[in-house]
């Protein structure tokens, strides 16, 4: 069984509220119906569709404060609590013993082990790479994982080649941030088909977003709207072309954050976790934190956690 993972920097359950909750406010058929007709918010309670696995997941990990991204995503990624190891939320970038912790072994360096095919789907342009070479930019834990284990990040060619995606999923903002006027376009739906054929690929694909995070740091309240309204358009699409019997989508997050503009700062809130696909039952036994992800991956791709 192979898995791709969606990763949406800084989503949260917050509350009914559609005046500061994009969740609450925006018009979201898809997500709704992944979570059983229910809006994703704190009140929305572990449900199974009997396609998808909706559930409410702990980012705290034991720690208090607001969790942050350099251990959250290491604890996705590694199956740890990084939090409890380093005494500390941390982040944005993982610091040396976080580091530490992600070259001791995460998910990527397991698969690659084990003889099984992994990708990243997120495409970056040069100016991301030189910085990254210059040491003006470190990577984010998701990143460091996959770079220790030899995964590339992608890059322009690939976006162009379709073998890799914007975070804003269509390429809009390739053209209109960027500076990539013939970058390609595609619809959010179209994006969404585009992404499990090239899942298909691969054991595990992980394609991830930092526009939900940028957004919870600085609104407004619309753009929050117009980004998860594209987002389950995208989902309708990868949905449509997935095959259940073969795989599994996982989507999640590493803390809360767009799901209360009126606030610039994490919240403590619990993260949804959804998995669609037939082996979603079992994926699912006993998850209830960030460092359930990795043990349940490596599970459904038929590896010892």
């Amino acid at each position: 069984m192979r898995v791709l993972m969606l990763f949406l920097d800084g989503i949260g359950l917050g509350d009914d509220d559609p005046s500061v909750n994009p969740f609450a406010a925006a018009n979201l058929p898809t997500l709704s119906a992944l979570a059983g007709g229910r809006k994703w918010l704190r009140d929305t309670p572990r449900t199974d569709t009997g396609r998808a696995l909706f559930m409410p997941t702990d980012p705290r990990l034991g720690i208090p404060g607001r969790p942050q991204s350099a251990t959250g995503q290491a604890a996705i990624i590694t199956g740890r609590n990084v939090p409890q190891e380093i005494g500390e939320h941390y982040g944005p970038h993982p610091n040396p013993p976080i580091r530490a912790i992600i070259e001791e072994g995460n998910i990527f360096t397991r698969l690659v082990a084990a003889g099984k095919t992994a990708a990243r789907l997120d495409a970056f342009p040069p100016s991301y790479f030189a910085a990254i070479d210059r040491g003006k930019r470190l990577r984010t834990a998701l990143q460091h994982a996959g770079h220790v284990a030899g995964i590339p990040m992608r890059g322009a060619d690939d976006l162009y080649a379709g073998r890799a995606f914007s975070a804003d999923w269509t390429g809009e903002g390739w053209r209109e941030v960027l500076g990539y006027p013939d970058a390609p376009v595609l619809s959010a739906t179209e994006a969404g088909r585009r992404i499990a054929e090239v899942s298909r690929g691969y054991d595990f694909s992980l394609f991830s977003t930092w526009i939900t995070d940028e957004i919870g740091h600085r609104g407004p309240l619309e753009r929050g709207i117009a980004i998860l309204e594209r987002f389950d358009a995208v989902m309708a699409g990868l949905l449509e072309a997935w095959q259940d019997d073969d795989g599994l989508i996982v989507i999640t997050s590493d803390h809360g954050n767009l799901e209360d503009v009126s606030i610039r700062q994490h919240t403590e809130n619990d993260v949804p976790t959804v998995v669609i696909g037939a082996g979603r039952a079992a994926f699912g036994e006993e998850f209830r934190a960030l460092t359930d992800l990795t043990p349940a991956i490596l599970r459904a791709v038929n590896l010892t956690p």
